[in-house]
């Protein structure tokens, strides 16, 4: 692309797109800072601080497929402009409410209204942007939504004291609008030319895609626990297994958003980079969740390590869709984009209403001593979550296991093989996806 071509896109596309997200992640959020207020105030417990915070997630996975559709049909501009209003009276009703139902409602029109905000803006990078620069342009997406992360601590926590909660959710419902107002204003439209594939542009192409069942649940299982964590239950952990006071509580969650963004910038860079040498991002997303289990074991397990280290990782992995909706890319034309990252947003968002209602359950039921829970009440509720996402990362990997088996089975300890013969450089993760028995193999 041209340089001013490259800017002007930017400016009328990519911005304010970014600028829907930011709010996104930042409604996302705000709850791990404001929770102790909203309990004080409002005189709800923890099971039903988990429900309301995680109804944001139950209400964004439920319009996923939906808003799939109609990104594909009406474009990213109409969707996304008018589904920010909603946001927007959302955020205005939160500010009012003083009764759970109340607020249930509300949170759950916001989690409504930000639901296209960042599969819009992919599907908007999709149309707009050179294919070969779409992960870097996600990893450039997340990382400026996810500053609405950074936002939630500590610059959210100066306000705090000097608006109060309510007041600050009425400038965000001000923001909201005019967000919503800037899209359907500056971003232009953009004709969809179907591609010369032979995939019907429909759901059942997607869910019916075996690739897309692969790596969906291990994306999902990690994606949507680090939010769930970062997005509630880090708070409660370090106050209560960790014993920081507020300063050090909002200073650590700071630093937890700042990798958060650091995260979506190493990811895009990190697909963009590998993908001129043939790897496909499947490989990345198998590295995360390692790490990602091995951060959440050693919380669990009380490893001697400073608590900021794991912490950070759990913050990262939340960028990790980068290489998830990079590699989904790969799967689908344009014309699909979205519905297949809706239909991946569903998994995402599912489980993360599901880890996060589920840990305030499990934490619910575990008494209190001198006002902090047990060590393990949170170490049950992590626990399960984990093992959840090493079987999936079991599941992701038979593929690979079914590869090498035949490729081992297939060579001799005696004869050198050429693994240029065996691999070309296009995607390991394809190839053995190709090994793979069709749909009912009794053998597989």
């Amino acid at each position: 692309m041209q340089i001013s071509v490259a800017w002007h896109l930017i400016a009328r596309v990519f911005l304010p797109f970014a600028a829907g997200y930011y709010l996104s992640y930042l409604f996302r959020t705000i709850n791990a800072l404001i929770s102790g207020r909203l309990i004080s105030d409002t005189g709800i417990d923890t099971a039903d601080l988990g429900l309301l915070t995680s109804v944001y997630f139950l209400a964004f996975a439920a319009a996923q497929i939906p808003i799939g559709i109609l990104l594909d049909r009406f474009g990213p501009r109409r969707v996304q402009s008018a589904l920010l209003l909603v946001a927007a009276a959302g955020a205005g009703l939160f500010a009012m409410s003083a009764e759970l139902v109340s607020l249930l409602i509300s949170r759950a029109m916001i989690g409504l209204g930000v639901a296209a905000a960042f599969t819009a803006g992919l599907k908007s990078i999709v149309l707009w942007f050179p294919r070969e620069r779409v992960a870097l342009m996600n990893g450039y997406m997340i990382m400026l939504g996810s500053l609405g992360a950074v936002t939630a601590t500590a610059p959210a926590e100066h306000l705090l004291a000097w608006m109060g909660w309510r007041l600050l959710f009425e400038i965000l419902a001000a923001a909201t609008a005019a967000t919503a107002v800037l899209i359907c204003v500056a971003v232009p439209e953009r004709a969809i030319i179907p591609s010369t594939a032979s995939i019907p542009a429909t759901l059942g192409s997607v869910f019916g895609d075996r690739r897309f069942w692969r790596i969906a649940p291990l994306s999902a299982t990690c994606v949507g626990s680090a939010w769930s964590l970062q997005g509630l239950w880090a708070s409660p952990w370090l106050t209560d297994v960790e014993g920081l006071d507020r300063a050090s509580l909002v200073g650590q969650l700071f630093i937890m958003s700042i990798a958060l963004c650091g995260g979506a910038w190493l990811f895009g860079t990190t697909v963009h980079c590998i993908r001129r040498r043939g790897v496909g991002a499947e490989a990345i997303l198998a590295v995360v969740a390692v790490l990602f289990i091995a951060a959440e074991l050693a919380l669990t397990l009380r490893v001697p390590l400073p608590s900021i280290v794991p912490w950070s990782v759990v913050a990262i992995v939340g960028a990790a869709t980068v290489v998830s909706f990079a590699a989904i890319a790969d799967y689908f034309p344009p014309e699909l984009a979205g519905r297949a990252n809706g239909a991946l947003n569903v998994l995402h968002f599912g489980w993360a209403f599901l880890a996060q209602y589920g840990t305030g359950l499990i934490l619910e039921q575990c008494f209190t001593e001198d006002g902090h829970r047990a060590i393990l009440a949170y170490q049950v509720a992590f626990g399960l979550n984990v093992a959840v996402q090493i079987a999936a990362l079991v599941w992701f990997a038979l593929p690979w296991l079914r590869y090498f088996t035949r490729w081992i089975s297939s060579s001799t300890l005696f004869t050198p093989v050429n693994l240029s013969d065996v691999v070309e450089p296009v995607s390991l993760y394809e190839q053995m996806i190709v090994l793979m028995p069709a749909d009912g193999d009794a053998e597989w």
